[in-house]
């Protein structure tokens, strides 16, 4: 169904602000700074200052609430989601070598516990905006059309009984979604339909369980 014809974004009851999004690249950008630098993939500065202008882009290019489907701010979303996901993917990788090799990074409980809880919580931030921006094309794509198959159904739209017809996901129901795939390491009560959604549900929880099992053996390791 198609959204109402609206003069004012304000007034749209399916565009959603970006704002949230943002406090998210923020919070995951500020644990990106204080992680080790063997974990880091560049420079304290580097990252956060990409993914700042990149946001303050989107927020320049769409104000208020998500609706403007324009090239260039796909382009911007996509950029951004690439600096979060590689400086995930890099850390990750960097947090499992140094607990294999027994490096200084997670030399001792306080440090182990900082580094990976960052690492975690980075990778569930990186997933929840790649889901967010791809599920049915994005929030703008969302906010004026929904498929009749998503690529994630939500259970407001498996069950009918709701009344939630016209309801749609916004960024909390897909942080929600990251968070619940790490720590239950497959679907709670999202259902992956598309194959790219089955793809990174399943790269993220085999990381999420790759670095808690890692952690717990390395913690066994530096406590005993």
């Amino acid at each position: 169904m198609r959204r109402p014809d609206s003069t004012d974004d304000l007034d749209d009851p399916y565009a959603e602000t970006r704002w949230p999004m943002a406090a998210a690249v923020a919070v995951a950008m500020g644990l990106t700074v204080l992680l080790p630098g063997s974990l880091r993939l560049a420079q304290p500065w580097v990252l956060p200052t990409f993914a700042g202008l990149l946001v303050l882009v989107l927020l320049a290019g769409d104000p208020g609430r998500i609706s403007r489907r324009t090239t260039f701010l796909r382009a911007a979303s996509i950029a951004l989601i690439t600096v979060m996901s590689l400086g995930a993917v890099w850390s990750t990788v960097q947090l499992v070598d140094d607990i294999v090799r027994g490096g200084s990074a997670t030399d001792s409980a306080p440090e182990l516990l900082q580094a990976s809880g960052s690492v975690w919580l980075i990778t569930i931030i990186a997933c929840a905006l790649l889901y967010f921006e791809l599920d049915c094309g994005g929030a703008a794509a969302r906010a004026e059309r929904m498929p009749h198959t998503p690529d994630l159904a939500f259970p407001q739209q498996l069950t009918s009984e709701l009344g939630l017809e016209d309801w749609r996901p916004n960024f909390g129901d897909y942080l929600y979604l990251g968070l619940t795939n790490a720590t239950a390491f497959s679907p709670t009560d999202v259902m992956p339909l598309a194959p790219w959604a089955k793809l990174v549900m399943a790269i993220q929880a085999l990381t999420s369980l790759a670095i808690m099992g890692l952690v717990v053996a390395r913690a066994v390791n530096v406590l005993g």
